[in-house]
């Protein structure tokens, strides 16, 4: 999937302009780097076009992943956007679909799985059929 097709799937699942769009896309993919290790981090930029890899900024020396839940997540995502939090929480399930569909080969759902399960409400509508979280 290229970059104008990723936007304008997000787009047509926010119901968010175009600009809009794009900085709920960068606030929700950085806020995922923050959640994974640096090596998940480039295993997903590496499968995603340039101007993704770019919102993701992927390091190989950030090993560490920032160990927060979903309710944390949103706020992150929240207070990057300015936007309310039940609207982030449709952003983000929006963005993570969409990442779905763009990787090929069920490599998101594998980096979604390690999420823990308070993710569920935002993870589960973009993994395959028969992925499930992890129970933890």
């Amino acid at each position: 999937m290229n970059y104008d097709t990723f936007v304008d799937q997000v787009a047509r699942r926010t119901r968010a302009s175009s600009e809009q769009t794009v900085e709920l896309i960068r606030a929700t993919l950085e806020t995922l780097t923050e959640r994974l290790t640096g090596g998940e981090v480039l295993d997903l930029a590496t499968q995603l076009p340039r101007p993704l890899q770019v919102m993701l900024r992927p390091t190989p020396d950030t090993e560490a992943a920032d160990r927060f839940g979903a309710a944390e997540f949103v706020a992150r995502v929240s207070y990057r956007t300015g936007i309310d939090e039940s609207a982030t929480r449709i952003a983000v399930r929006a963005v993570f679909t969409t990442l779905r569909e763009a990787i090929p080969g069920g490599e998101f759902d594998e980096i979604v799985t390690r999420l823990p399960r308070d993710y569920r409400d935002m993870v589960e509508p973009a993994l395959a059929p028969g992925v499930a979280l992890r129970r933890a």
